[in-house]
């Protein structure tokens, strides 16, 4: 049986771990979460909006969100997890026309989209009144996960498969030996899932590496609106999104903060910027905005052309990073794809992205 081990443990790499043939590989997976993105996060999964040239990406995204019913089959994601809410996207009127043009030719390709329609301000704030009348565009397949309990439950499925978990921060001292603590240890194959921090794990390797860390902060309001579950996720046109969970609870955000990207300290600015923008949107913004709230802070991955990155890098190494603020979405799709690979041998990624070389590259090459 050969060993394996996965280095990060967030959306990829739990995912991964998840799908991985427990008769095939023995897996140790290695996670210090500290800042990790995928625990700080809840977000909207709904890419076929999108207005993002990379057609490359949005295949990924549209395959992505298409995942999702085998996801919620295969690991029991109920509704506090994953629930498919709708979408309203709210911008200026003659913008909604062209997205409701872009949604009905993409609907083609991408029925999981489910019912398009334009909706008037007033019917806007019936389907979510937390909102003023504006209008919106709706898509009835749009809808909302949240990071941090599904790796709660993708942890307590892969321990009850055997997986043994590791919290401590590793350094690679080859492309088969992992450094943790006081110990070493050996694999077949290491898959290194760690967002960011990728770029240090390789630097002992020789390996330069497209990323840079970026800081994003939402803030969860606890409120009063029992029926909170039943209601659609709003894209409002800025950066923040609103997005209702089960019992009340409300979530604003987030930033994109790359300038504080390994500080991971609340702040009073994060709070400001996210609800200045809300504001334009709310109904009564003071009922939501002074109920009492906490943050979730992470730190995302990014590179220079905002495309996540996955593969095998040599004979021991597979990679994946890069998964900005689109993670929800394209992350458990991705570490389906790597067991795949794992588990049959069969990459079926070449569509998804461009080379790895693109973003990883050895430092002899960059010097010649």
């Amino acid at each position: 049986m050969k060993k394996i081990a996965i280095v990060g443990g967030g959306i990829i790499g739990m995912t991964l771990a998840n799908y991985l043939d427990q008769k095939k590989y023995q897996v140790t997976l290695f996670d210090e979460p500290t800042g990790q993105a995928t625990s700080a996060s809840a977000g909207i999964i709904s890419p076929w909006l999108s207005k993002r040239r990379n057609k490359q990406w949005y295949r990924l995204a549209k395959d992505g969100a298409a995942f999702f019913p085998k996801l919620i089959q295969d690991f029991q994601l109920d509704e506090t997890i994953y629930q498919q809410s709708g979408t309203l996207l709210l911008r200026p009127k003659e913008q909604l026309t062209e997205l409701f043009t872009l949604a009905e030719e993409r609907k083609k390709e991408a029925p999981e989209i489910g019912t398009i329609e334009l909706l008037s301000g007033e019917q806007t704030q019936q389907e979510l009144p937390l909102l003023k009348p504006s209008p919106a565009l709706k898509v009835s397949g749009g809808g909302r996960l949240d990071g941090k309990a599904y790796l709660i439950q993708l942890r307590k499925l892969a321990e009850q498969k055997g997986i043994e978990f590791i919290g401590q921060r590793v350094q690679l001292i080859d492309a088969t030996t992992i450094n943790y603590g006081e110990k070493e240890a050996v694999f077949d194959q290491i898959i290194l899932t760690g967002g960011p921090h990728l770029k240090r794990l390789l630097a002992p390797l020789g390996y330069q590496v497209d990323l840079r860390p970026q800081k994003g902060q939402l803030l969860v309001f606890q409120t009063a609106y029992q029926t909170s579950g039943a209601l659609p996720v709003a894209m409002l046109d800025g950066e923040a999104d609103l997005i209702p969970f089960l019992d009340g609870k409300i979530l604003l955000g987030a930033t994109h903060e790359n300038d504080a990207a390994w500080d991971l300290r609340e702040t009073p600015e994060a709070f400001k910027q996210l609800t200045d923008n809300a504001r334009n949107f709310l109904a009564d913004p003071e009922k939501l905005l002074s109920t009492p709230f906490h943050y979730r802070v992470g730190t995302r991955a990014y590179t220079s052309d905002f495309a996540p990155f996955f593969g095998q890098l040599n004979d021991h190494l597979l990679v994946a990073s890069g998964l900005g603020s689109s993670g929800l979405t394209t992350g458990p799709y991705i570490g389906y794809l790597l067991a795949n690979y794992l588990n049959t041998g069969q990459a079926n990624w070449q569509e998804y992205q461009k080379e790895l070389i693109t973003y990883i590259q050895q430092e002899k090459t960059l010097e010649s």
